[in-house]
């Protein structure tokens, strides 16, 4: 799918994305409020700033995505593939990231974390 049609359809209020290829994807600064991306391929996704607060991306492919200072707050990440993505400053807070292959090391560079389900079970105080 073509970043500019997954805007358009998002602007009239479709929410619903799942499995859809995004690879490489210039979604920077972008506002995908409560988006279900689920299982969607957004490996290399520059997703910088992008507004994704209540987004479902279970068993999302994010590997190497930029997500730098993304909102992610209540976020489903739960099983999602994390592996080389850019977290530094985006908020994780009571995001779900149960059983993604997140790092310590990559979620050390998070804004927050607050109540989040860590990709171990544990909720971060």
């Amino acid at each position: 799918m073509d970043p500019k049609e997954l805007l358009q359809r998002y602007r009239k209020t479709e929410r619903e994305f799942v499995l859809v290829s995004l690879r490489g994807a210039r979604l920077s600064g972008a506002d995908l409020y409560h988006v279900n991306l689920s299982g969607s391929d957004l490996r290399e996704a520059d997703l910088r700033d992008a507004n994704l607060t209540g987004a479902r991306l279970r068993r999302a492919d994010l590997g190497w995505a930029d997500l730098r200072r993304a909102q992610l707050a209540g976020a489903d990440l739960g099983l999602a593939d994390l592996f080389q993505a850019h977290l530094d400053g985006a908020d994780l807070s009571y995001a779900n990231l149960e059983r993604s292959n997140a790092t310590g090391d990559q979620l050390s560079l998070a804004r927050s974390l607050h109540g989040a389900i860590l990709p171990d079970g544990t909720i971060h105080d």
